[in-house]
């Protein structure tokens, strides 16, 4: 076991948080373990297994050796799928291509990415809570001046523009647009959103 000096570790390390999703999580699994039914709203695991087709392919991927590096974006005809499936989806009239999508292995990694490529500490970041939690860890790690706006059920969980209008200014580095919004299933107008562009 590696024995470490506490006054080694870097000062950045007291900017790291807790995830309350998998505190809830870990509540909510031990109330399962006595027995009571629980509906988990916490992580968005899903509640079923995986379909036997899908884990069936995974294994003949690896009896097959797909077990090396591919693409930092991703396998090619991956990403390829994904933007006939979204070009589709949303009705483009100009296809989107294997050059638009990067793949991830989850939303974490990119928020991380994307924000520690733009944010500079004083930075201001401006999103809507609640909201997926890595916003507002990530942004805070950095060392943005973090600013959150509510939603309020009163508003059917819909932005208040007049209060983002009024937050925004030259330190602004980024804004979260989230509709569907995640966790409270919000959706702007088309109306909201031409304001907002």
């Amino acid at each position: 076991m590696l024995a470490v000096n506490e006054n080694r570790l870097a000062a950045a390390i007291s900017r790291l948080g807790a995830e309350g999703a998998f505190q809830i999580l870990a509540r909510a699994r031990e109330i399962e373990a006595t027995g009571r039914r629980v509906v988990h709203m916490e992580i968005g695991e899903p509640d079923f297994d995986t379909p036997d087709h899908i884990k069936k392919a995974a294994i003949e991927s690896l009896s097959a050796h797909d077990t090396h590096y591919t693409p930092s974006a991703g396998i090619v005809e991956l990403r390829q799928t994904i933007a006939d499936y979204a070009t589709t989806f949303r009705k483009m009239k100009v296809p989107y291509t294997a050059a638009n999508v990067t793949v991830a292995p989850g939303a974490k990694p990119v928020i991380w990415n994307i924000l520690s490529a733009i944010l500079n500490p004083g930075d201001d970041f401006i999103y809507f809570d609640p909201a997926y939690p890595a916003y507002g860890s990530a942004s805070g790690y950095l060392q943005a001046n973090v600013i959150r706006i509510p939603l309020l059920e009163s508003r059917n969980w819909r932005m208040d523009l007049d209060e983002l209008a009024s937050r925004v200014s030259d330190k602004t580095k980024a804004v979260v647009i989230n509709s569907p919004h995640n966790p409270t299933g919000g959706v702007l107008l088309r109306s909201d959103l031409e304001r907002i562009g």
